[in-house]
């Protein structure tokens, strides 16, 4: 059936904090960690790609970057708070366990909608665009607006015991700090009109113990070290993550064929190895991509409105483009969402 109403992107916006870590910068800090195993310099930049990474200010929580996208997201549709029917946050992050980041985002605002969170790791944002998508074309609601705030950064691990310590905590070296936000409001369906056109989802659950951080759960509510507090990649992460991607690259075959005719394809990136392994295993070509882990290292689930943001800056991206965004999260999950700009 198709729906009376189609949810239409009407603004997309990213806040970088102003703090900039390199990876030379990021060494001397695992050194002055008094961290037994210390990688050669350039090994950082060698293995990950990454030169440098987003970093908040102290004090800076995850609901403070999501206010800043949303008053420029705002502010570039030209609307208020007050327009607002339901606020999504949408973030692998989170100010604390309880209650929901979304009130304190909207207590920030002085929005009085409902709120809640959309947490799928990195995937959180594009769950939280077809979470409103549904929203809309249901009728439910007009005006969703999706805020994001990553600290990615509290998770990097500094002091490095052993060897297996440090192949452990590779990824997180790339964490980047990031706000973000979507604002989706209802437009006509018709053929050639804006708004989400299609959305996909792929789960691989049993992964789950890939990458993990385990503070802050049942499992671990008050740990007696910092341990459980770090990001930790529990095997070879790049191999899982690839055949995972085969099998949902043939199960969105569809969508696939859709996005052939995208101007843009956005896709989460946690490597510069990790970004064309990934590219590889699509059917589009390479000057559709842009390449942003390399100077702006992994944001989490900001990572795909970050590319979105810098692509139509660029002017690769027009009013009427269709654009494809990929994402992939541990979990594992993979996702896509097809928009007409």
């Amino acid at each position: 059936m198709t729906p009376r109403q189609r949810a239409q992107l009407a603004a997309v916006a990213v806040h970088l904090p102003s703090g900039y870590r390199t990876m030379a910068q990021t060494r001397e800090r695992i050194i002055a960690a008094g961290s037994p195993v210390v990688p050669p310099p350039g090994m950082l930049e060698k293995l990950t790609g990454v030169r440098g990474v987003h970093v908040r200010d102290d004090g800076e929580q995850c609901s403070d970057l999501a206010v800043h996208a949303v008053r420029k997201a705002l502010a570039a549709a030209g609307a208020t708070v007050d327009d607002v029917d339901l606020l999504l946050f949408a973030a692998g992050g989170q100010d604390l366990v309880e209650p929901a980041t979304a009130h304190i985002v909207a207590a920030k605002l002085g929005a009085t909608c409902p709120v809640f969170d959309v947490k799928n790791a990195c995937n959180s944002v594009l769950n939280a665009v077809e979470t409103a998508r549904a929203m809309i074309e249901s009728g439910l609601y007009r005006t969703v607006l999706i805020a994001c705030g990553e600290a990615a950064t509290t998770v990097t691990r500094w002091h490095l015991p052993t060897g297996r310590a440090w192949r452990e905590s590779i990824a997180g070296f790339t964490l980047s700090d990031a706000g973000a936000a979507l604002l989706m409001t209802a437009g006509p369906a018709d053929d050639d009109a804006p708004g989400v056109l299609a959305t996909r989802f792929f789960a691989a659950s049993a992964s789950w113990r890939e990458c993990t951080v385990e503070a802050g759960g049942s499992m671990h509510p008050r740990p007696a070290t910092d341990e459980p507090t770090y990001v930790r990649v529990n095997g070879d992460m790049m191999a899982m993550g690839e055949r995972h991607n085969r099998d949902a690259v043939a199960d969105f075959h569809e969508e696939i064929r859709l996005a052939e005719h995208a101007a843009f394809v956005g896709i989460h990136q946690i490597s510069v190895a990790q970004f064309h392994k990934s590219v590889g295993n699509l059917p589009f070509p390479d000057d559709r991509y842009l390449l942003t882990v390399a100077d702006h290292g992994n944001a989490a689930s900001a990572s795909l409105p970050l590319q979105l943001v810098l692509a139509r800056e660029s002017g690769r991206v027009a009013p009427g483009d269709l654009v494809a965004l990929i994402g992939m999260a541990s979990g594992y999950s993979v996702g896509m969402a097809l928009i007409r700009m």
